[in-house]
């Protein structure tokens, strides 16, 4: 019943992430059309940043079927990490459109041109409402999930983005600041590229298979060696399968090998209860290897 519930959980967000797609490429559209036609930077790249997101969200959402996939023999860990690399690709797309926004306003600042104030302001208005209320579709799943998370950033900034254009228009409106424009298009840029520096790192360490930030090496082999009946701890490696979960692999010495199986189900507990450590291969051994043989303990 409650795998049932689950499944039927992952259908019914996989449909409001259908949803967004599909809001975020007609708002790309309709965009493109007005930052042509009152020529506002700003506003075609409020256009290309939707586009990432309507991209961004097609990228979650296979991501997150192909990460259902059990495991297969070519597979053994299964297809979670599908869902990593989905974030990687989608943190990447952040990178290079913000590049290519802070080079387009340093070109426009010495090629000013006139822009159609109202245009931008009710596009840019349009693509607000569009924003948040996709942002809103993908907030409560990006709270446990990287790969929703970085295509969540992608809507947040949008819509900080389009409020940004809301305000040039505004002031060329009123003023005839014609370089708030450019002004702006810099501000989203820096966004961009200050949300993708923040996720890139935790999404390379997982793929690098880095030990997580939060469990330290040294203390999990002072609590191993802590069960009775261990001799030493070697050989350790920590590393995480995806997000929720982290795998451990080691050798450890024990002094009754008889109590092999007891020893190893108390590890084992210990483990997932003090570090969250929910898949562990321990090897034991009847006596300590000599520390010239196993300096690397990590």
């Amino acid at each position: 019943m409650a795998h049932q519930h689950s499944h039927d959980h992952a259908i019914r967000d996989d449909r409001w992430l259908g949803l967004a797609i599909g809001i975020n490429v007609l708002l790309t559209v309709a965009q493109v059309a007005g930052g042509i036609f009152s020529g506002s930077l700003s506003l075609i790249a409020d256009a290309l940043h939707n586009f990432s997101d309507a991209g961004a969200l097609l990228i979650a959402w296979v991501a997150r079927r192909i990460g259902r996939r059990p495991a297969d023999a070519r597979r053994t860990f299964g297809y979670r990490r599908a869902e990593i690399i989905a974030a990687l690709i989608n943190l990447v797309t952040l990178v290079l459109v913000g590049l290519y926004l802070l080079a387009e306003a340093v070109q426009r600042f010495f090629a000013p041109q006139v822009i159609e104030g109202w245009t931008v302001v009710l596009v840019a208005a349009v693509a607000l409402v569009v924003d948040v209320f996709t942002a809103l579709l993908t907030w409560k799943m990006s709270a446990s999930s990287i790969n929703i998370r970085a295509a969540f950033l992608h809507n947040v900034s949008d819509a900080l983005a389009s409020a940004g254009v809301i305000l040039a228009g505004s002031l060329i409106l009123l003023f005839r600041w014609y370089w708030t424009d450019t002004l702006v298009t810099l501000l989203i840029a820096g966004y961009v590229l200050h949300q993708a520096a923040g996720l890139l790192p935790q999404t390379i360490r997982i793929l690098m298979q880095s030990t997580p930030d939060d469990i330290p090496v040294s203390g999990v082999i002072a609590a191993m060696e802590e069960v009775e009946g261990v001799v030493g701890v070697h050989h350790v490696h920590i590393w995480q399968l995806d997000e929720q979960n982290n795998a451990l692999e080691a050798h450890v010495a024990v002094r009754d090998f008889h109590r092999a199986e007891q020893i190893k189900t108390a590890l084992k507990k210990r483990l997932a209860q003090r570090f969250n450590i929910t898949h562990s291969t321990l090897e034991l051994e009847s006596e300590p290897c000599d520390s010239r043989d196993h300096d690397d303990r990590t």
